[in-house]
């Protein structure tokens, strides 16, 4: 879809569709002061969902210090989980946030070409930008649910504060949204398979290779790893899934009758 870069309306209106697709997951937070200015921030970019994955609720007047009376709508609305698979279940897209690197982790991208990468799968798919603690960031087992991880490159020591990263992300996202409808967009992705149902996928093809003697118990986390990471870029579709989950069940299924 091409629109007119002088049509302002058009062009905001577009916007804000496609940004409503965008919610920032909070992992973790530990100062509530973080999350009402990343609500400030979000609701400038024109993020209209925030959630929190925490046992605690955070406190409220704290949050909306920082929140300001105008975004508080996103304080409001703000929604809590117990643990992320389940915060994310119903997204089909996404982002982790990383600055550290490792054999167990996922290859970094920058926060612009994460956003290039993004685009054309926003108009019909729910994405997640997710953020760890303040203090240690995302762990590898929270890293496992996102498609892609977003570095934001430093030139030196890099700490930047929780409200800062979600800052950077967000209006980077939004100005590739802006040029994006602005430019010929070409022909949007497919509507893509949410995060619950990959998860559903995963346990299968684990299972499926434990049947097959393939994993042992040393290395079976390598290669889990290793298969979330292919997968996971690929960016399959639901019936891709159901796919792959029925092929699983009859190799287990002709597992059982070889052993009986």
């Amino acid at each position: 879809m091409k629109i007119d870069p002088d049509d302002r309306n058009s062009l905001t209106e577009t916007t804000r569709q496609l940004m409503g697709n965008v919610a920032i997951v909070l992992v973790g937070p530990k100062y509530p002061e973080n999350i009402g200015a990343a609500a400030r921030i979000a609701a400038n970019m024109g993020i209209s969902q925030l959630i929190v994955v925490s046992d605690d609720p955070p406190d409220q007047e704290r949050m909306r210090k920082t929140a300001t009376h105008h975004n508080s709508r996103l304080i409001d609305t703000m929604q809590m989980y117990a643990d992320l698979g389940t915060a994310l279940a119903t997204f089909s897209w996404v982002v982790g946030t990383s600055a550290r690197q490792g054999r167990q982790r996922r290859l970094l991208t920058s926060p612009r070409r994460m956003v290039v990468d993004l685009l054309p799968k926003l108009a019909e798919n729910r994405v997640a930008l997710v953020f760890g603690p303040e203090d240690c960031g995302l762990t590898n087992d929270q890293l496992k649910f996102c498609n892609s991880v977003a570095c934001i490159p430093t030139a030196d020591f890099a700490s930047i504060n929780l409200a800062q990263a979600v800052a950077i992300l967000s209006y980077e996202l939004y100005t590739g949204v802006v040029q994006f409808q602005s430019e010929s967009a070409g022909k949007p992705s497919a509507k893509l398979a949410q995060s619950g149902e990959l998860e559903g996928m995963y346990e299968q093809i684990e299972l499926t290779l434990h049947k097959m003697n393939f994993l042992k118990e040393m290395d079976y986390g390598y290669w889990m790893h290793n298969i979330r990471n292919f997968l996971g870029r690929v960016g399959l579709r639901s019936r891709e899934v159901k796919f792959v989950r029925g092929f699983c069940r009859q190799v287990v299924s002709l597992a059982k009758e070889k052993d009986a």
